[in-house]
């Protein structure tokens, strides 16, 4: 089963979008994550309608973050791009007939339920500037071995 790298793809583009000191454009973006332009600006419109970033036209337009670093979440993240599915396990039935099958579900659901406040409260307690924090120290121990660590960010 494919995994969904929403959530992670996003994180990718908001990082180099903060390491800019200009606005970024949806071509740059797709750039850097190998897509299309119109999914980085679908994404994005996104989560400019929950004010993490803004967009601006025309010459010298582009995407720049709306919020310091410091005050946007994983959470936030994660429901701007409107909270999918953190589980990839789920019930054969949702509403069966099989009293068998009505008590696994009602095991399940509690464990599902109980697993997912685990990963929402893991997912607040991580801001963009501890992404940002970690990968600038993995540059700096990355560059005494490389002339020019991966960051793809130009």
């Amino acid at each position: 089963m494919k995994r969904n790298s929403q959530l992670s793809g996003v994180l990718h583009v908001l990082l180099h979008m903060a390491e800019r000191d200009a606005p970024s454009t949806s071509e740059d973006l797709a750039r850097a994550m190998d897509t299309n332009p119109v999914v980085v600006r679908r994404v994005l419109a996104g989560l400019r309608d929950k004010g993490i970033v803004r967009s601006g036209k025309g010459h010298g337009g582009g995407w720049t973050m709306a919020k310091p670093l410091e005050k946007i979440t994983l959470r936030d993240i994660h429901e701007a791009l409107g909270a999918p599915e953190l589980l990839a396990i789920g019930h054969r039935a949702e509403t069966p007939e099989c009293l068998v099958e009505r008590a696994v579900n009602a095991a399940l659901g509690a464990v599902f339920e109980d697993a997912e406040a685990v990963l929402l409260a893991g997912f607040e307690a991580v801001t963009l500037a501890q992404l940002s924090a970690d990968f600038h120290m993995r540059l700096r121990a990355a560059r005494p071995h490389q002339k020019r660590a991966s960051t793809h960010a130009s």
